[in-house]
């Protein structure tokens, strides 16, 4: 996540505040894992279902912690960079793309999920 990120600011002018586009891009991906599973919990359990505001809540906290302790709290994910930096490019090349592939599989299933979601509600 972090080298897409800082590929990114390189793109666009700079690494102004790098770290925390990373934290929050995972945040959105985590919002969007957590939001597809109650999305197939309506589908296939309880089609009655409704996210409660307190379910936002106690999901927002449980987010913003795992945030917190996995990238702002220490600076240990820099020194997992570093070893990363330092392995062959094509070992890169391979995690990279297993990388992009989570990333492309939680977005669409999101968006399968939404659509899913619609279906059954259209019914």
């Amino acid at each position: 996540m972090y080298k897409l990120i800082d590929y990114t600011s390189a793109i666009s002018g700079g690494a102004f505040l790098t770290d925390f586009k990373a934290s929050l891009a995972m945040i959105a991906l985590e919002v969007w894992f957590i939001a597809s599973l109650f999305n197939y919990y309506t589908i296939l359990i309880d089609e009655n279902f409704i996210v409660k505001k307190i379910h936002f809540i106690i999901l927002g906290i449980l987010v913003l912690l795992l945030s917190y302790f996995t990238f702002d709290n220490n600076g240990i994910w820099k020194d997992y960079i570093k070893k990363f930096d330092q392995l062959p490019e094509r070992v890169n090349k391979k995690g990279s793309i297993f990388f992009y592939a989570i990333i492309i599989f939680i977005i669409g299933n999101f968006i399968l999920s939404l659509y899913l979601l619609y279906e059954i509600r259209k019914n």
